[in-house]
């Protein structure tokens, strides 16, 4: 099967930019900020990501740059948005509704920006990306699974350092009873199929639309889930960094 179209690959990558903004946005929010705990979790992950790019694990390093750098601008424009009191798409906007609420707990937080960002972003960043290289989503097939496969192993880590403490048990019941209702894997999954979807509409924009938007309040829907506020705050920040 063909690749995408080859571009020599540039000693700095696009990426660096990305984590650079991430940082930067750290620096300016409150630690227990619900956009905060996310931002954390996913610069962990895009420097991750650049780590493979760096070490060739990727079979098209440019057309893998070319996606994490377009699902990445995503997030930030969301963000840029919030800053500027603009309405979040309605997949982002739990987590900028509750983002300060007290009852609400660090790992709901991190994995109500993950389920925004893999379950409409996704999609969207590889129809981008197909755009921008000149390629079907089959050709991006290997990429997609190789950022789902990190996203996925990360996960594990992500539940541990945000999970409460054995001392806490009274809230770790019902909070492993609300997030076990969510899948990384189940939500990459259906990110390849919207993007798949939503590439054979590209010759029809209202349908494209339409699909787009209930993909949007659909997971929004699912965000709003995951931040049902919980009882008793947990004390202290959260401990991933």
């Amino acid at each position: 099967m063909p690749r995408c179209e080859q571009v020599p690959p540039a000693v700095d990558t696009p990426v660096d930019g990305v984590i650079s903004r991430m940082r930067a946005l750290d620096a300016t929010l409150h630690p227990r900020d619900g956009v905060a705990v996310f931002n954390r979790v996913y610069l962990a992950v895009t420097q991750a990501v650049d780590r493979y790019v760096g070490t060739g694990r990727f079979a098209d390093r440019h057309a893998a740059i070319t996606l994490d750098v377009r699902f990445a601008e995503r997030y930030l424009t969301v963000v840029e948005a919030g800053s500027d009191e603009r309405r979040p798409p309605a997949c982002w906007r739990p987590l900028f509704q509750f983002r300060r609420h007290p009852g609400v707990r660090p790992l709901q937080f991190a994995l109500a920006g993950i389920n925004a960002h893999i379950g409409h972003d996704l999609a969207l960043a590889v129809v981008d990306t197909c755009r921008t290289l000149g390629c079907a989503p089959a050709e991006l097939e290997d990429e997609f699974d190789t950022v789902g496969d990190l996203l996925v192993s990360l996960e594990e880590r992500i539940r541990e350092d945000l999970m409460p403490g054995p001392d806490l048990l009274q809230i770790a019941d019902p909070l492993t009873h609300l997030l076990g209702s969510w899948s990384l894997e189940r939500a990459r999954d259906a990110a390849w199929t919207a993007a798949r979807a939503l590439w054979a509409l590209r010759d029809f924009p209202d349908v494209a639309e339409e699909f787009t938007e209930r993909l949007d309040t659909a997971v929004g829907f699912a965000g709003r889930m995951l931040l049902t506020p919980l009882p008793e705050p947990l004390p202290g920040p959260c401990r991933f960094s």
